[in-house]
């Protein structure tokens, strides 16, 4: 097909060099023939780059010439195209600023968003994201504005792409969920779909959310048995990887190698996407090396870092060293580890993936143990620097969005400016209004979303306690009977015969009534006796009923106890004066030891587990410490379970002090005022 082509553009280039021989009316239709031609050669992928700049330099004069219309803002972006398929950047930067700027002077919105989106692309690919950002930010309003939903969704995408790469993972997972509500109203837009679901897999595992991580991937899978989709683009291959790469962060290095072989076993990887069959190469050397399977390494290891050196992938090369440093330094070869380690090292150091060279100090402070803390030094010094990069563009990108509002309203008002002000001062007001009413909504819909969550777990504990209440009223009613017919039947009837037995003693003597007076008097101390042992049961079954909250936690950790291997040591204060706690407080005590018991099972790997109630100060205080792994408190502090305690405690006006260190363990503690008000209201636990 490929020699077909060249002969028809052959023909053609000679038909076009005769008609210019015959006049001026020719060469003009010589020129629009020409066109596609030029376009077509340009890209061609069997010619030099030189010459597909200069029939695209040809192809923009030609469209030049002609009258800016809408098929000619089309033919541009074709050119534009061309030049980004070149990396020809400075080029491409040109021809879309043109665009931008005819359709701004022709008001034509469409053309306006899709050069913003070739702008941001622009950016993007020069690594400047904050420009990126605001380009894809003024292209979102434009389609908002002329309610294009499907190129809305694309742009939403671009911008959850780039949030991602910055680290910005909450705003890229909201961004990526607003794509998807438009596109599930959308038809023929399978892609999209699974570019979406792609990515919230890869956020989903970046945040160490694995279960949530593999049902996204496993989604975009799904998609893929639409045919429709080019298999040359390899996104199955793509998928496979990832969910791959879950599994190796989980550990499961077996299953992880299961999915790298079936990906590249997939039909012409490696000639449709060359840097992602090395990166499956790297991925499955280095599950094997975790397997100590050594079939095929380290040439796994060397084929990958041979592509990715030829397709100058800097972050990929740095991977494969990093991968051969461990390797080396396994098989007792210190020397050629080190030697790799501190090529990888120099080489991250040369780029502005941070992550990169935290991998190489890593490693190469495990090979290297004479200058280690050296390395621990810049290691952490590094960390913290990405940390605040990563915040600091999030912030960046939402100065932009609302810096961008504040230009538009600026732009607006002086177009406004022959009109009255009062009118000026009402459009902006509106304007204003919108835009917070807009923004509180957002933030009111997100609260409530989490509110409902947590107003479920709320109830399944209230109809714990409420079964509990209900267990103690039956054996309160009991009681009651009880001493009722303990009163009645005992104290009553021996209180009437002492009565009728005092009334004859005036009929007696008097030497003979004082007998008998001591010993109905004794009768009487008896009775007394009894009536106070009834009182102290009465009292033992109010203190029953105060500490029933304690009667319901020890239920929990007996269920943990005989559930998980660690072993559970628990401790009340009894200065708690559990009465004076209101029932929404403790409600959410038992939801955050809940968490925190949970957190300790799933992920601490604790043998020790201590839970302690203390009063302090006035302050109700709750420490769950174990002795586990620990974990970076600076990496986790954005998990879902770690925000539900602090919204819990928040909820009950405390405050969470989480402390923990890779190695050392994790101590949670959360600190909750002990209002007296609290038990007027809700004392019925």
């Amino acid at each position: 097909m490929k020699e077909i082509s060249k002969i028809v553009l052959l023909i053609l280039l000679v038909l076009m060099g005769c008609t210019q021989k015959t006049g001026p009316n020719d060469d003009t239709v010589s020129s629009i023939d020409s066109l596609p031609v030029y376009l077509s050669l340009a890209n061609e992928n069997n010619i030099s780059l030189q010459s597909k700049q200069n029939y695209n330099l040809k192809a923009l004069n030609i469209i030049l010439s002609q009258k800016d219309d809408s098929l000619n803002k089309v033919n541009l972006f074709k050119v534009a195209n061309r030049y980004y398929n070149m990396s020809d950047w400075k080029a491409y930067f040109n021809t879309t600023k043109l665009i931008l700027e005819r359709a701004e002077k022709s008001k034509d919105s469409t053309n306006m968003a899709k050069a913003y989106t070739y702008l941001g692309d622009y950016y993007l690919s020069q690594s400047i994201s904050d420009s990126a950002f605001m380009n894809y930010y003024k292209a979102e309003k434009t389609y908002l504005k002329i309610n294009d939903q499907l190129n809305l969704a694309k742009t939403f995408l671009n911008k959850a792409n780039l949030q991602y790469n910055e680290g910005d993972f909450f705003e890229s997972e909201i961004a990526v969920f607003k794509t998807l509500s438009i596109l599930k109203k959308e038809k023929n837009v399978n892609e999209l779909l699974y570019e979406s679901y792609n990515l919230l897999g890869v956020l989903y595992n970046e945040r160490e959310e694995y279960k949530k991580a593999l049902e996204f991937q496993n989604n975009a899978l799904d998609i893929l048995q639409d045919k429709s989709i080019p298999a040359e683009l390899q996104y199955k291959a793509a998928s496979l990887n990832n969910i791959g790469f879950i599994y190796m962060n989980m550990g499961n290095y077996r299953q992880a190698k299961i999915f790298f072989e079936r990906a590249l076993k997939q039909k012409n990887l490696f000639g449709d996407r060359a840097s992602l069959y090395a990166i499956l190469l790297d991925n499955l050397g280095y599950t094997k090396f975790k397997l100590n399977d050594s079939v095929q390494l380290p040439d796994l290891f060397y084929e990958s870092l041979r592509i990715r050196d030829s397709l100058d992938l800097v972050s990929g090369v740095v991977s494969c060293k990093i991968h051969l440093s461990e390797y080396f330094a396994f098989n007792k070869d210190t020397a050629k580890a080190l030697e790799l380690s501190k090529q990888a090292l120099t080489l991250s150091r040369s780029t502005t993936k941070f992550v990169n060279t935290l991998e190489a100090l890593k490693q190469t402070a495990v090979v290297d143990p004479k200058n280690a803390s050296v390395y621990s030094r810049e290691y952490i010094k590094l960390n913290d620097k990405m940390l605040k990069a990563e915040r600091k563009m999030g912030e960046k990108f939402s100065r932009i969005e609302y810096e961008t509002n504040e230009i538009k309203d600026q732009n607006s008002s002086l177009q406004e400016k022959n009109k009255t002000l009062v009118y000026v001062f009402s459009i902006c007001t509106l304007l204003g209004l919108f835009f917070y009413v807009y923004k509180t909504q957002q933030a009111k819909n997100r609260e409530l979303l989490f509110k409902q969550q947590q107003q479920i777990a709320n109830e399944d504990i209230y109809n714990l306690m409420i079964s509990q209440q209900n267990e103690i009223e039956l054996t309160r009613i009991k009681e009651k009977k009880m001493v009722a017919q303990e009163l009645h039947d005992g104290v009553l009837g021996r209180m009437f015969g002492i009565r009728i037995s005092l009334d004859s003693l005036d009929k007696v003597d008097e030497a003979e009534a004082a007998s008998k007076r001591k010993k109905y008097l004794a009768e009487l101390k008896n009775i007394e006796q009894d009536i106070r042992e009834i009182s102290h049961d009465l009292n033992r079954e109010k203190s029953e009923l105060i500490n029933n909250f304690v009667l319901i936690l020890n239920k929990l950790f007996d269920n943990q106890r005989n559930t998980f291997s660690s072993k559970l040591i628990t401790s009340f204060d009894p200065d708690v004066k559990w009465e004076l706690i209101s029932n929404i407080v403790k409600i959410n005590l038992y939801r955050i030891l809940q968490e925190g018991l949970q957190n300790c099972n799933k992920y601490a790997k604790a043998d020790i587990i201590k839970v302690e109630f203390k009063n302090e100060n006035g302050n109700l205080v709750l420490s769950i410490e174990d002795d586990g792994i620990g974990f970076n408190t600076n990496k986790t502090k954005n998990g879902i379970g770690l925000h539900n305690i602090e919204y819990r405690a928040t909820e009950c006006n405390g405050t969470v002090t989480i402390k923990s260190a890779k190695g050392e363990g994790t101590v949670l503690i959360v600190k909750i005022p002990i209002d007296p008000n609290n038990n007027l209201h809700n004392n019925d636990i």
